[in-house]
């Protein structure tokens, strides 16, 4: 087929137009009707033809600038001064032009689908994840500077600029799409670099924070800083060409110096400008301490710095000392040494502070050690016959029995004080060691509901415990916890009006710690009170009352919850009552609890009437207290009473008489009662008889080293005779039967 015939050949794009105008000519013909000529049919028909043939060659016209500005267009993207990429949403490389295929050293086929982050140098990795990744999706127009790696492995410097548009390869943009301009500054940083090194020059030329001194090989000054002219008090023009910086310094300074290094080389070296630069004529970097003569004669000592001065090929054509003034430095050491000297006199008056303070802490133990035992042994009598006389076979008369209660009275109120000092005492010692372990909530107020329970009665007031959940367990010392809850207790009992209720509530507060509540119905307390609730010896204005009390309890309590690592605070109000309560830390039950280790049991409140004959032996050195206890146990049936007068007496009775019982007062002369209770624990024929101490010594370390040496229970004294019967009574009842 020729040139010709193809012209003539309708196109595929002309074939719709032609079936239109064939039926538009039916159409015609219809409406002509059958007297039309077959002649004027034809030459409608060649003007049609005409007519579409004009059309298709506008149309192949039109589609040959399209093209032509196409390939215009697709140079301009390839061939551009900087190249072009499109991202996906993964960072891989989708589109590149021709010029960033060339920037990155590989062929387009090689680039595309790799990660972009792979031709980013390992340095501005994250700057180039984190830039990205706030990229996509953003408005255009942000740029960054990363430093980039070639195929090859050579870095140049590369300006990226966020971009708006499609590139022309991309065949279906996505959105989430990020197009780039990538632009190689790696010349511009390189001008850039080179002028600020220029600047860094000049500025270190003419700083007057440091001196420069340049010289030749020779030593001769050629370069003087305004910073040399500022700390030598030289001009430039006195100094170049003229002198060496040997000239300047201490000759004694730099005799020394000579001497030290000409032993340090093994080479004799002269003490003049070659020990200055000795080392550093030798690629040795050298840092070293002279002192300046100055020109009105004064001396500057500084740190001086030297460098050699080499051409292209390796040759030392000169010296750079830079110095820096020292005297702030020497003030700091000389402050430093100053400091030290000032810091090691205060250690040495500390240690001695320290020592004193342990020798009066020592002391302050032994006098409150002392002063609760002799305070306490006077006491336990009085208070001991004063419970006998109250509670003897034949009635006090009603004067007796207020002469009794009267004593009685006094005697717990001055026991309670002498307790609370002493705990105060050792509290703000620092010498209270807590054990603090998981401890039963619900356990521990069975146990205050029976120590607080007679009190409750003798007021008429209505105690509630409610029901406390057998999984509460908090971080606490579990004797300490008693005490602080005993204390807020028997205070709401005291202070509450006739008739009148205390409701215990505990409950989880938060996620790891539980609150213990004791709300009270009486009279309240103001809000000047309760800022003064934990001051020692406030009783807020209840001196002048009838109601007794130290004004220590609440500040013991708050000392032990603290210690505890808790917390302790009321809220009031008047006319209504108070709340007090305590936060302590929740712990998590002990995996091994069984209801054996309940801390509480129903005690024996009927005695022992009517139970076998039991042997208790007392060893005791104070008469009053012997004749105390056989009064005592003149009234309870069944137990035969021997007793002991020291340590070594109370041993022997105890392996002749085998008794079932001993009760041991721990200061006794010669041997002490813990002595005792060793020498009894280490015999077989003792060892199994369970020992009740019976001390004055009422501290806390003194419980503890009773019960650690192998006492059953720990009473101190004065006795209440109803605590120390029920005690007895317990050991007794857990004795194997006979």
């Amino acid at each position: 087929m020729n040139a010709s015939d193809q012209r003539n050949r309708p196109a595929a794009t002309d074939l719709p137009l032609r079936a239109a105008a064939e039926a538009r000519l039916d159409q015609d013909r219809q409406a002509r009707g059958p007297e039309q000529s077959a002649a004027q049919l034809l030459h409608e028909l060649q003007v049609h033809q005409i007519e579409l043939e004009m059309q298709n060659e506008a149309l192949r016209q039109a589609k040959l600038d399209l093209e032509e500005s196409r390939d215009r267009y697709v140079d301009l993207y390839e061939l551009a001064p900087v190249g072009y990429l499109t991202l996906s949403a993964d960072g891989m490389i989708a589109d590149i032009n021709l010029t960033g295929t060339a920037m990155l050293g590989m062929d387009r086929r090689d680039v595309l689908r790799r990660s972009f982050s792979a031709f980013v140098a390992i340095q501005d990795q994250q700057r180039w994840s984190d830039d990205f990744g706030n990229a996509q999706g953003a408005t255009p127009g942000g740029r960054i500077e990363l430093a980039m790696r070639r195929a090859d492995g050579t870095v140049f410097h590369a300006q990226l600029d966020y971009l708006v548009g499609s590139a022309p390869r991309a065949a279906h943009p996505a959105s989430s799409e990020v197009r780039l301009a990538l632009t190689d500054v790696t010349e511009r940083r390189r001008q850039e670099s080179l002028l600020q090194s220029g600047t860094l020059q000049a500025a270190i030329i003419q700083s007057a924070n440091f001196s420069s001194i340049a010289t030749d090989a020779r030593g001769v000054i050629q370069v003087f800083n305004i910073g040399a002219e500022r700390m030598l008090g030289y001009s430039a023009r006195e100094v170049l060409n003229k002198v060496t910086p040997a000239e300047l310094s201490d000759p004694q300074e730099l005799l020394e110096r000579a001497r030290a290094l000409s032993a340090e080389q093994g080479t004799p070296i002269a003490p003049g400008f070659e020990a200055l630069v000795y080392k550093a004529s030798r690629g040795v970097e050298d840092v070293y301490e002279l002192t300046y003569l100055r020109k009105d004669g004064s001396r500057l000592p500084a740190v001086v710095s030297v460098t050699a001065l080499r051409d292209a090929l390796g040759v030392i054509i000169g010296f750079l000392l830079i110095g820096t003034d020292n005297r702030a430095r020497h003030r700091v050491e000389a402050e430093r040494l100053r400091l030290i000297e000032m810091l090691e006199e205060r250690n040495a008056e500390l240690e001695r502070a320290t020592l004193a303070a342990e020798h009066a802490n020592q002391a302050k133990s032994e006098f409150l050690s002392s002063m609760s035992h002799e305070l306490r042994t006077p006491l336990g009598a009085m208070l001991g016959f004063a419970q006998l006389l109250d509670a003897g076979p034949t009635a006090p008369t009603p004067a007796q029995k207020r002469s009794i209660d009267q004593i009685l009275k006094a005697g717990w109120y001055l026991l309670e004080l002498i307790n609370e000092i002493l705990d105060l005492a050792v509290i703000e010692s620092g010498r209270l060691a807590l054990e603090l372990e998981a401890t039963s909530v619900a356990d521990t107020l069975r146990d205050c509901e029976a120590m607080i329970e007679p009190q409750a009665q003798s007021s008429g007031i209505s105690v509630d415990f409610g029901a406390p959940s057998a999984l509460l367990f908090v971080s606490a010392d579990r004797l300490r916890l008693k005490q602080v809850l005993v204390n807020l207790l028997s205070n709401a009992i005291k202070y509450n009006r006739p008739g009148g209720s205390v409701a215990v509530s505990c409950a989880a507060s938060g996620a790891s710690r539980v609150r213990i509540n004791v709300r009270d119905s009486g009279a309240g307390l103001t809000p000047a009170q309760l800022a003064q609730l934990f001051e020692s010896f406030n009783r807020l204005g209840q001196e002048s009352g009838g109601i007794e009390g130290t004004g220590i309890g609440l500040v013991v309590c708050k000392r032990l919850v603290d210690r505890m690592g808790g917390a302790i605070g009321a809220h009031s109000t008047l006319g209504v009552g108070s709340d007090f309560w305590i936060e302590l830390e929740r712990a998590s039950a002990p995996p091994d609890l069984s209801p054996d280790d309940a801390p509480w049991r129903d005690t024996l409140s009927d005695g022992l009437s009517g139970a076998p004959m039991y042997t208790v032996l007392y060893v005791e050195d104070q008469p009053s207290n012997v004749a105390m206890m056989k009064e005592i146990f003149e009234r309870r049936p069944g137990i035969r009473l021997l007793t002991a007068v020291d340590g070594a007496d109370g041993v022997e009775q105890a392996r002749e008489g085998l008794p079932d019982v001993i009760l041991m007062d721990i200061s006794l002369p010669g041997m002490s009662g813990l002595d005792a209770v060793e020498v009894l624990a280490q015999d077989p024929t003792t060892a199994c008889i369970p020992v009740i101490a019976l001390s004055a010594n009422a501290m806390p370390e003194d419980v503890q080293r009773g019960l650690a040496a192998g006492c059953r229970r720990y009473l101190t004294k004065p006795i209440r005779i109803d605590e120390f019967l029920t005690a007895l009574d317990e050991v007794l009842a857990a004795l194997p039967r006979r």
